[in-house]
């Protein structure tokens, strides 16, 4: 288990005011706006709903790619880079 995990875990009130925040940061225009561009993009790449596990993902250089959701939602700083994308490709 993770660090963070297990600190919310142990710290009720801490997870609560976590929760709290989070909820308002949802409701966001900038948090919407981003919600709506990937289904909207999961939509169009055929793999909303259809159980197939995967997620749209924002990368470091502002495009999208498909990867795994486990992969996408546990990791907020190792994004494909626009670098390493190009070196994917060839």
């Amino acid at each position: 288990m993770a660090k963070t995990s297990d600190y919310y875990k142990k710290n009720p009130d801490a997870r609560k005011r976590r929760l709290k925040q989070q909820a308002k940061y949802n409701k966001t225009k900038k948090a919407t706006d981003k919600r709506v561009e990937l289904n909207r993009e999961n939509r169009k790449r055929g793999t909303y709903g259809n159980g197939d596990g995967k997620d749209v993902s924002h990368t470091k250089c502002g495009t999208t790619v498909l990867e795994k959701a486990s992969t996408n939602r546990a990791r907020n700083r190792d994004k494909l880079t626009c670098s390493a994308k190009k070196k994917k490709k060839k």
